[in-house]
């Protein structure tokens, strides 16, 4: 078994045995080569990112979500700022100024520490989902200064030309995030305003997102700043660590003492995290991203 963050290189591709297990970040729906690769390895791929808990929860994605939610806010006010191309705003004001109009799409686990970030700086905070219960939730828990919307395309389209950040904050586990942010809706935000597009790893939430680096993080589209580094917490990888391999000890444990077909048959939500197995696709997420056939996972006592 070999244990990693981001997901094999391609250099490391061609080093990968078949039958060997790989336990890492894969987020195959945005990357159709590496989900080929991985397939003609015959290797075993179990992402951290399709993990759950007993309650449905990820839990080996939210350390991580934690981390890019609050960084997207912390980043995001970096690139509103006049020499880094933004509008020039800060995100809080100052007293007899407005501070600035945050848009936040996703009310999960990255969305909701984007928004307490944000609001924590002062910001007014526009943060919409689908999920009537999650925003009940969220209005009670969250400061004044945090406003919930539900999220459809009328909204959305209205929030994005009025805000001054927005934060991508979508993800559907296993599958490429939908796109929220059409391109045309681009022309009616103000100019040097900011995209933060957490889900870049899962293609984004918005049309014009692509990848980017932390060495060379932004881009502009139509007068909008685009931010898509895609391992926004390496960045900061000494409390990513930390966080990180917190949540993923146990679960490391349990595969090389049992092995893998007997941990997964004794746990189902890591049976959910073997996304392909010796060849073949077994996550719905990924088949349906690329056309594949799906296949039940081969566990021990199948």
């Amino acid at each position: 078994m070999i244990v990693k963050v981001k997901e094999p290189q391609a250099e490391e591709i061609a080093r990968i045995r078949p039958g060997r297990v790989i336990f890492t970040y894969f987020h195959f729906a945005a990357d159709q080569a590496l989900t080929e690769a991985m397939v003609e390895s015959g290797a075993v791929a179990i992402a951290y990112e399709t993990v759950t808990d007993r309650g449905g929860k990820l839990p080996l994605l939210t350390p991580m979500s934690e981390v890019a939610g609050r960084m997207s806010a912390q980043e995001g006010a970096k690139y509103l700022e006049r020499p880094m191309q933004g509008r020039g705003i800060l995100l809080g004001g100052v007293p007899g100024v407005e501070p600035a109009s945050v848009l936040v799409l996703g009310g999960g686990v990255v969305g909701t520490n984007a928004a307490k970030i944000a609001a924590g700086l002062g910001a007014r905070v526009v943060i919409m989902d689908v999920d009537g219960d999650r925003m009940r939730y969220l209005s009670d828990v969250m400061p004044a200064n945090v406003h919930t919307v539900h999220s459809d395309a009328h909204s959305i389209r209205k929030y994005t030309a009025e805000a001054d950040l927005v934060i991508g904050a979508v993800l559907i586990p296993g599958a490429r995030c939908p796109v929220l942010v059409p391109r045309s809706y681009l022309a009616e935000m103000k100019p040097g305003a900011v995209i933060v597009d957490v889900g870049v790893d899962q293609g984004g939430c918005c049309e014009t997102t692509r990848p980017t680096t932390h060495s060379d993080p932004i881009y502009v589209v139509d007068g909008v700043l685009h931010y898509g580094v895609t391992n926004m917490p390496g960045a900061v990888g000494r409390t990513s660590t930390f966080a990180l391999t917190n949540a993923t000890l146990p679960y490391v444990l349990r595969l090389a003492n049992l092995g893998y077909r007997r941990a997964a048959a004794a746990d189902p939500g890591l049976a959910l995290g073997i996304n392909i197995q010796e060849g073949r696709v077994t996550h719905p997420g990924v088949a349906r991203a690329f056309g594949l056939k799906l296949e039940t996972p081969r566990l021990a006592g199948a």
